[in-house]
């Protein structure tokens, strides 16, 4: 049979189209790169919520799936930018109103409302509802298809730390919410902004089967949402193209475990990961040998602390506790751990409280033989004091307590170290409890943040039944309530007087930093708050 032209030529245009639908396939593939990086450990607790994960690891993940409503400009003065209000506005001392992003998009898809936020700092995900009666119409009131949903003890404990007087928090109009506070408060946007302040989605909660199983898949507004979480082992991002900042620039974010440095370090080196978390400074030139890779970061605004458990009998007395501190050679341990990288401060301060930085505040004193006279005096007969270490969770922490057992043993103190696996076991109470390790953070520029966050009533230590002092207290409650700033630079000058000399609560020893060795072609900066940010403002892979 013949073949007519027209139809010869029908078949060679449906030949040419069928071929050319996978150029065109091809063409909108998603080309962008995924990355893996290697860290230390998974979280703390196995969830990815920052009402339980107050860790270093878990502030660097969970940056990128949840927000709050206030941002800061991480890679420059860490001075605050809108996140998910747009602006916002003083009402009076006690009352913040901020206006609501529109059009954000959770991960499940529904649009983020006024009523999110309010859910957000509601009992069902933080404050938990201790007397319903005497709480309704406020931000505690349960929402309805809530029963028998309540955030659990552990959690309310935090939300408590980070929000000691906050009263309620009010829709004014459905772009607008009003958070009121129980006392004045000059720091309610740093609160706001803080890490564990993230809005949630009150739908996905609510239907999760209970707190634990939406702890660990918790859904924001973030660039990515979570693909997959298998604690202790990685944690897989995937790219959320619905984000109202844009397209993100990574298809995937791969954060795997990898607990020793070394194998951080040739798992980089082999192209295995595209960045290594927590890279001690010896082997910054083992990295920088590499023509492909550098190391990026320096000090954060977190430091490394010894702290006490007075109620140990020889912490009892105040002098053993402050010749602990006066023993401490912090020269020492900066320039042969750290290369003389990172910095002894001025205290429990940074410089970036501005105004409320008392930069006239001494660095801890090292004077061995006052301590061994204060040794002497309490009367120590060499009783042993147990000192509670985690494997090197932060860089450099066994080699530190290491070397600290050794001071403390020159000024004839008896210092024994103690390995354990978890933070649990840290604050295990069966058996004698009187020194552990452990890091402070400032998550916004105003020393409650810190000194009063994890030292004051609400505070870690006094959570853990570790110590307290009536007089800092009541100090801690007048640093968060008044507005005279000359005030409330004399009341944390001498609670740092109390905390740190008189009756210490804990020793500062240096400054934290943290360095990222990573692939060059990777032009990405480093956050002082410990997020890693992979926005489009602040990742760029310029190969693979």
């Amino acid at each position: 049979m013949k073949t007519s032209r027209r139809r010869t030529l029908a078949g060679i245009g449906a030949v040419a189209a069928s071929s050319a639908l996978p150029r065109f396939a091809i063409a909108q593939a998603d080309d962008r790169p995924s990355i893996t990086i290697a860290v230390q450990q998974n979280t703390n607790t196995n969830t990815l919520t920052p009402l339980r994960e107050q860790s270093n690891v878990g502030a660097r993940m969970i940056y990128s799936f949840l927000e709050p409503l206030i941002d800061a400009k991480h890679q420059a003065d860490l001075s605050p930018q809108p996140g998910l209000a747009t602006q916002w506005r003083r009402v009076d001392d006690k009352t913040l109103d901020l206006k609501v992003r529109s059009g954000v998009k959770f991960h499940n898809g529904d649009t983020m409302t006024v009523e999110d936020v309010l859910f957000s700092f509601g009992p069902e995900h933080m404050f938990g509802n201790p007397d319903p009666k005497k709480q309704s119409g406020t931000m505690f009131a349960t929402q309805p298809g809530a029963a028998g949903k309540e955030a659990p003890p552990e959690v309310q404990a935090i939300a408590r730390r980070l929000w000691p007087k906050l009263a309620r928090v009010e829709i004014v109009d459905k772009e607008t919410v009003r958070f009121v506070n129980g006392v004045p408060d000059v720091t309610l946007e740093g609160r706001i902004g803080r890490f564990g302040s993230e809005i949630v989605s009150r739908r996905a909660l609510l239907e999760a089967p209970d707190w634990l199983t939406w702890a660990r898949r918790p859904v924001g507004t973030g660039p990515y949402r979570i693909a997959e979480f298998k604690p202790d082992t990685h944690l897989v991002l995937e790219a959320f193209d619905d984000y109202w900042g844009g397209r993100p620039p990574a298809k995937q974010i791969k954060f795997t475990v990898v607990p020793e440095v070394s194998s951080r370090v040739n798992g980089l080196l082999s192209g295995q990961y595209d960045f290594a978390c927590d890279i001690p400074p010896d082997q910054i030139a083992v990295i920088e040998k590499s023509p492909r890779h550098h190391v990026v970061g320096g000090t954060i605004t977190n430091h490394r602390l010894i702290c006490f458990d007075k109620n140990h009998p020889q912490l009892a007395d105040a002098r053993i506790r402050r010749a602990m501190a006066l023993a401490i050679d912090r020269k020492l341990i900066v320039d042969t751990l750290w290369g003389g990288r990172t910095a002894i401060p001025r205290g429990l301060q940074w410089e970036y409280y501005g105004r409320m930085f008392l930069a006239d505040w001494p660095q801890p004193a090292y004077d061995p033989d006052q301590a061994a006279k204060l040794v002497k005096e309490a009367g120590y007969k060499g009783e042993p004091i147990p000192f509670r270490v985690l494997n090197n969770y932060y860089t450099n922490q066994v080699p530190t307590a290491q070397i600290l057992t050794e001071m403390w043993r020159a000024v004839g103190l008896n210092v024994r170290i103690q390995m354990k696996e978890n933070w649990q076991q840290i604050f295990e109470k069966n058996e004698p409890r009187a020194v552990r390790d452990w890091s402070n953070s400032a998550p916004f520029g105003d020393p409650v943040s810190s000194i009063v966050n994890q030292h004051g009533p609400s505070g870690q230590q006094q959570q853990v039944g570790e110590w307290t002092n009536p007089e800092f207290n009541k100090l801690s409650d007048e640093l968060e309530s008044s507005t005279d700033m000359d005030r409330r630079r004399a009341v944390f000058r001498r609670m740092l007087q109390i905390a740190e000399v008189e009756d210490p609560a804990f020793t500062v020893l240096h400054q934290n930093v943290i360095f990222y060795g990573k692939r060059k072609t990777i032009d990405w900066k480093p956050s002082a708050l410990q997020y890693m940010d992979f926005r489009a403002r602040n990742f760029r892979a310029v190969s693979t």
